[in-house]
């Protein structure tokens, strides 16, 4: 029977667990994810490459991926396929190390126009070949809708000249007509163009002073967004250029920050006196577990989808999972909102596809679920998830700081690194007289979003039994389902 569970200063205990395994994983692990890909076996950490196929209907998932172990090691480009963004099954290997070095991260474009000579609507990727002596830039590409891949006889197409020469994201650009390369090199940006995916042209950095530089720039990618005006008479472009880092995130570790401003074609302008330290720099996501987040080329609806790795340098190889290690964020979609402060920044809302997973409406917490919180704009609110041994995660909506808060350091195993028992902390960005937000729980792992989008906070818990529990003090909640 469909019913509200929570009511002001409720304080609930739920009994039921949530024992669905994805089929295609045949091991059976206490922290397996229902509703996030993960792989089936060994190591994996970013995605990259990811497309959609509209004409098989399918997203195309490829991740940094160590075959011999469940530590980071020789990376390969590892294989997904899902219909929903929810269910994902898992295809070969499709790019080897060879004697250019192991293959990291990179990106994935449809060359609609045979730019590149490999045929019409070819798939091509572009990736990141690191070696003893350096890093470079390589394609391959891929003539049955990104099964199997030939590499190109040329490579590497360009060729580093520093250390830290890496992640290529590439997209078509408009006002050039032309490919642009967005490239992390060490603590900068720079972008390259090309008529044909091969011969690549420099034409500008960005990054020098501006911005966090707590550790190398990684995993860049460029997205253009159309603003109108309330009135829609007239039109502006905006652009948004994201840069993961390693360290030097706000809670120690890895995160993504990012920049708003102008693009003209060989130049990006961040806004004017924005951005000129750490302090000033908006972060996509305020947990410790979202990195390296990367959209899908093609996605319908001109939508950017995106994913991050869910972990964290500082502990990714010690994650308490036995098979395999890490998994991907929920599906994302990305937008451009105005603040309270008349500021442009980057939201964040679970896809229409992650919403399906939202069933009935129940009694009962379970280790995999979705949870709706209505919390008063007038006061403190405060959340706890916990279980019969004590382990608790504590989310606090402080109204008069403006901040939303998840601590987790008695969240249950946090003894594989005194790094990862932490307290993170989200800006509200928009002053509201009723707070909305969803919890997405998924046996190790929280996501947390204004339902609005203004914020997300992404973090990983290891509880010795699930959380069963629910108090909410502030506000109400809903419980459902997950409907998988």
């Amino acid at each position: 029977m469909k019913q509200s569970i929570l009511a002001l200063c409720a304080c609930v205990t739920l009994l039921a667990g949530c024992s669905q395994k994805p089929a295609n994983h045949p091991t059976d692990e206490p922290f397996r994810s229902v509703y996030h890909h993960s792989p089936a076996t060994h190591w994996m950490n970013d995605p990259n490459g990811m497309f959609f196929d509209e004409t098989a209907g399918l997203w195309h998932l490829y991740y940094q991926h160590n075959p011999f172990g469940t530590t980071w090691g020789p990376m390969h480009w590892g294989h997904a396929t899902s219909a929903d963004l929810l269910h994902w099954e898992e295809h070969p290997i499709v790019l080897y190390p060879d004697s250019l070095g192991t293959i990291f991260s990179g990106s994935i474009v449809i060359d609609r126009k045979n730019t590149s000579g490999f045929g019409e609507n070819a798939v091509v990727a572009i990736y990141t070949q690191s070696e003893l002596i350096g890093q470079h830039q390589s394609i391959a590409y891929s003539t049955d809708g990104g099964y199997t891949f030939t590499k190109y006889e040329g490579n590497p197409v360009l060729m580093g000249d520093i250390a830290d020469f890496r992640d290529p994201k590439v997209m078509w650009d408009e006002k050039a007509q032309a490919w642009l390369m967005t490239l992390a090199c060490q603590q900068e940006i720079r972008f390259y163009g090309s008529k044909d995916l091969k011969k690549w042209e420099y034409l500008s950095s960005f990054g020098k002073d501006l911005g966090a530089h707590g550790g190398v720039w990684e995993c860049p990618e460029l997205l253009k967004f159309t603003i109108h005006n309330s009135q829609c008479t007239m039109t502006e472009d905006k652009y948004v250029l994201l840069v993961s880092i390693n360290p030097g995130g706000p809670f120690g570790g890895s995160a993504t920050q990012y920049f708003v401003g102008n693009w003209d074609g060989k130049t990006f302008t961040p806004e004017a006196g924005k951005y000129a330290d750490e302090k000033s720099v908006p972060w996509l996501d305020y947990g410790k577990d979202n990195y390296s987040t990367f959209t899908f080329h093609n996605a319908p609806e001109g939508r950017y989808v995106a994913l991050g790795w869910m972990s964290n340098w500082q502990y990714a190889n010690q994650l308490p999972t036995v098979a395999f290690r890490s998994q991907n964020t929920i599906a994302r979609d990305l937008f451009l909102f105005i603040d309270d402060e008349g500021e442009y920044r980057l939201g964040s809302v679970p896809s229409k596809e992650t919403m399906a997973l939202k069933g009935a409406e129940t009694k009962y917490l379970a280790d995999c679920a979705v949870v709706e919180l209505s919390l008063e704009g007038k006061q403190d609110a405060v959340i706890t998830l916990s279980n019969a041994k004590g382990e608790k995660v504590v989310m606090t909506l402080d109204v008069h700081r403006q901040t939303f808060s998840m601590d987790r350091t008695a969240s249950g195993d946090c003894s594989f690194s005194h790094e990862f028992a932490a307290n993170t902390i989200a800006p509200l960005f928009i002053k509201r007289d009723m707070y909305h937000v969803i919890l997405f729980i998924d046996h190790c792992s929280i996501e947390a979003f204004d339902a609005e989008g203004a914020w997300s906070m992404t973090n990983l818990v290891f509880p010795s039994e699930p959380y069963n529990h629910l108090d909410v003090q502030g506000g109400e909640a809903k419980i459902y389902e997950i409907d998988n």
